[in-house]
């Protein structure tokens, strides 16, 4: 429900707007987000809204929506927001946005009226979660790979990790990286790319082997992992943590969740994957996996006869970049 402007706020008048319920299916789970209430439902401004877009928002239209009816009766952009963010805080001056959504657990006070954007403490946060190493992120198994908890999860074997303002870093799956075994080379693109989801937009090779990767998501590369160029085997020793590959700032994440797998859903999808390779591998192995034997680390050392190409077009898509 969405008040029709600031004079129907301090009248306690509220147009109502009926939306429909939306699908969890379209609410981009982040990775560490603690929070899921809109900044506009914490101020106040609209009643019990969950956000849909980990707190990018910049790309979001409900954002935008709400600034320009808000504005409508501010000669100042975002005065009326940060007015009734006050009010209902309690506060002299107005909590960081950071403190409101969690992102940051201390209490904190906004300077600049909710621009962010000329915000030195907003800027250090970004550039914190650019350089951010997790000690050991939470897995579960699926037919003996690992996958990372709120994670998503791309065909092509990527994953895709939605972080506190939108930004997605990107890596290779585990069942990737015991598929092909440890890279020689590692293929990034350089910053200020543009990647498009279903797209090659990354590549790897071992020897005189080369594939293409899939790219998760669209949008621009904000950072690469230059140690995982200088060291390939870290994508192979340590794929959801140290082995991240790259930065994307996406035109808006709820846009790119279409074909990505999550939770059960990606738990299911890995172990369809591993059926799809163990025909491939044959009723021998078939029978040691059902069994409940570990997963082969390096499949195409391991059984050459089914060859570089034939691994890299049935589950990456592509032989070559």
């Amino acid at each position: 429900m969405l008040f029709k402007n600031l004079k129907d706020i301090a009248k306690g008048k509220t147009q109502k707007i009926i939306a429909k319920a939306r699908p969890q299916s379209n609410i981009v789970k982040g990775f560490k987000v603690i929070e899921d209430e809109c900044i506009w439902s914490k101020a106040g401004i609209v009643q019990s809204r969950l956000c849909d877009n980990v707190y990018d928002c910049r790309t979001c239209p409900f954002d935008r929506a709400m600034q320009k009816t808000v504005n409508a009766d501010s000669n100042k952009r975002g005065s009326g927001w940060a007015n009734n963010v006050k009010d209902v805080y309690n506060y002299t001056n107005i909590p960081c946005r950071h403190a409101l959504t969690g992102r940051v657990t201390a209490a904190k006070v906004c300077v600049n009226n909710y621009e962010c954007n000329h915000c030195a403490f907003d800027q250090m946060l970004d550039d914190e979660d650019m350089d951010y190493r997790d000690e050991k992120t939470a897995c579960l198994k699926s037919s003996g790979y690992l996958l990372a908890e709120e994670y998503y999860y791309h065909k092509g074997h990527t994953w895709a990790r939605f972080e506190h303002g939108g930004r997605v870093r990107i890596g290779f799956d585990d069942f990737m990286v015991k598929l092909f075994g440890s890279p020689s080379n590692i293929s990034l693109p350089h910053l200020g790319a543009k990647l498009k989801k279903d797209q090659a937009g990354l590549a790897f090779s071992r020897s005189d082997k080369e594939a293409a990767v899939k790219s998760p998501v669209t949008g621009t590369v904000l950072a690469i992992n230059n140690r995982v160029q200088e060291h390939p085997e870290i994508v192979h020793e340590d794929p959801y943590n140290e082995g991240w590959l790259c930065i994307i700032e996406p035109k808006m994440p709820k846009l790119n969740l279409r074909g990505l797998f999550y939770g059960k859903d990606s738990l299911e999808w890995t172990d369809r994957e591993s059926q799809r390779l163990l025909r491939l591998i044959g009723p021998e192995y078939q029978n040691l996996a059902a069994a409940g034997g570990e997963p082969v680390d390096d499949i195409y050392a391991s059984f050459p006869e089914i060859g570089w190409d034939r691994l890299a077009e049935t589950f990456l898509g592509s032989a070559k970049k």
